[in-house]
């Protein structure tokens, strides 16, 4: 199994949940996130509109960005990822990172099953 963490711009969150729900994935956790990448907070999208870049000495510490969790089985992550990156690349600087990591084991709370059966 495998976490897959995506840092996607706001105003592509609803396209994002549509593009995965549209593939069989409904199970995510979507948070507000605040952060900075290469653009050190140079430029900043305000929802709907496209990136704009703030007067020479104007800084933002953080850009607000929306975090994207899910866990699927090692066979879906390609899927998942190619999924998110369709649905989220403009080829503008803030576009978000995906990062993928181990999973050791998952339990259902309610049924206490263990492992892949727990994540479907």
């Amino acid at each position: 199994m495998k976490e897959i963490v995506a840092f996607i711009r706001i105003n592509k969150t609803q396209r994002t949940r549509d593009a995965l729900a549209e593939k069989g994935y409904y199970s995510m956790t979507v948070n507000n996130a605040l952060g900075r990448g290469r653009q050190k907070g140079l430029q900043y999208e305000i929802s709907g509109e496209p990136v704009k870049e703030y007067e020479k000495g104007t800084r933002l510490n953080y850009i607000p960005k929306r975090m994207v969790i899910l866990v699927t089985n090692d066979d879906k992550v390609e899927e998942v990822v190619s999924t998110i990156i369709d649905a989220n690349k403009t080829g503008n600087i803030g576009d978000g990172k995906v990062f993928v990591c181990p999973i050791e084991d998952a339990v259902r709370v309610r049924t206490n099953e263990k492992g892949e059966r727990a994540i479907l």
